[in-house]
């Protein structure tokens, strides 16, 4: 009688509108994939000699993957986290060297058979596990120069392993985790500084270093004469200003030597520098082609041109959105944007919810990954943002991007589901 309880108990804990929302995403990519890859000699959806089929086969996959998770212990994932962020780590190197280069990326190790591992998609989920356990240790305060410092390295590791693939935009979702840090106690003004950062690299780009220091210098010395009779501030100011006119010139250097010519191309397409709408810009021009062309309601399934005649390059993955944009039309990308709200600020109110600190944690880490990705990916389609390369969570084509978020949300909704014996 005990045990039935105990199942019983474990049915109703279990956030069911997590994993129906996980459920409804993982649908919808499925059948947009057969739609965007469409093959009439292979029309069965579940062809497993298509990319659609193959996609079947990675959900049933992951979805055992999760209900393995869901019959774990809790404390089996805590205790286990190094050893999970070490074999990551390990695997990010091995890339490097055995790795399989995909369009300017070494990022695949091969498994045989046509299917790739892709290490930098689990790193994020593993990162998150290890950022969650580490601050959730006692005596670890964020706002401790040591911890926070920390709390950078678990972040910078593998950060700075997926860069040397290089890939950029995998690389770029690490920075989502600021949000963890700033929800734990980092000053808000950490999250100022970086929007002002991110504002003075495009500025460095769209104009000469010199123009844009000299409107830095300008603004600073205005700030210190209307402040001058507090020191500490102009002490600060004048420390800010050596930094900002540092990193303006190292915006220069990275922009001109350390960033991939396609790269270069693809920001300066993003901010109306160059127009190259058969060359870079191709993608991003096709892709608000194919989203606008569906209108209010879309083409119907099956039904898209942009879709059917392969106007967009990788519509399959990096690209869904277009197919969902030409087909469903504006209504059905407003339902699959309302979706990812739901389950962001879901995430966000189970994490609310926990008594486990680790819990808690890593609760935003998944919903800051998830919001990241979708914020991207979305942008990219639309051209608000440079085409850096990301999946649309649950819905792009990819074994490993379906069975690390897979992953990283089953891990929550086990941790939420036993939160009431967990402290």
């Amino acid at each position: 009688m005990s045990n039935y309880n105990n199942q019983r108990s474990f049915f109703f804990n279990v956030d069911w509108v997590m994993v129906f929302i996980y459920l409804a995403l993982c649908t919808i990519g499925w059948f947009n994939i057969h739609a965007a890859v469409f093959d009439e000699k292979h029309p069965s959806i579940i062809d497993f000699s298509t990319n659609y089929g193959k996609q079947f086969l990675f959900i049933l996959i992951a979805m055992t993957i999760g209900a393995v998770i869901l019959l774990l212990e809790s404390r089996l994932i805590t205790a286990l986290t190094p050893a999970f962020y070490g074999i990551t780590l390990l695997l990010l190197m091995l890339v490097l060297v055995v790795g399989r280069n995909v369009g300017g990326n070494q990022a695949w190790i091969s498994l045989g058979g046509g299917f790739r591992l892709q290490p930098s998609e689990f790193a994020k989920l593993t990162t998150c596990l290890l950022l969650a356990r580490y601050l959730s240790s006692t005596n670890v305060k964020v706002t401790d120069l040591k911890s926070f410092a920390t709390a950078l390295a678990i972040i910078g590791v593998p950060m700075f392993l997926i860069m040397l693939q290089p890939d950029t935009g995998s690389t770029l979702v690490f920075f989502s985790l600021v949000f963890v840090l700033y929800r734990e106690g980092l000053s808000p003004y950490f999250l100022i500084i970086g929007f002002l950062f991110i504002a003075l690299f495009i500025s460095a780009i769209l104009y000469p270093p010199l123009y844009v220091i000299a409107v830095i210098i300008g603004i600073t010395l205005l700030i210190i004469w209307m402040f001058k009779r507090n020191r500490k501030l102009v002490v600060t100011l004048v420390a800010g200003l050596a930094i900002c006119i540092a990193f303006v010139f190292s915006v220069k250097f990275i922009y001109n030597h350390v960033l991939q010519p396609h790269q270069k191309v693809r920001i300066d397409i993003m901010l109306g520098i160059k127009s190259d709408l058969k060359g870079k810009g191709y993608n991003v021009n096709q892709s608000k082609i194919a989203i606008g062309s569906g209108k209010l309601w879309g083409k119907g399934y099956l039904h898209g041109t942009q879709t059917k005649y392969a106007f967009v390059p990788e519509q399959s993955t990096d690209f869904i959105f277009c197919t969902i944009g030409e087909e469903w039309g504006f209504a059905g990308s407003i339902v699959l944007l309302g979706l990812y709200l739901f389950l962001v600020l879901r995430v966000i109110m189970v994490a609310e919810r926990q008594r486990s600190p680790f819990s808690r944690i890593y609760g935003y880490g998944v919903a800051s990954v998830i919001f990241f990705h979708v914020m991207i990916n979305v942008g990219m389609t639309i051209g608000l943002v440079p085409v850096i390369g990301i999946p649309l969570p649950f819905i792009s084509y990819g074994g490993s991007s379906l069975l690390s978020f897979t992953i990283l949300l089953f891990i929550l909704i086990k941790l939420d589901s036993n939160r009431m014996g967990i402290v």
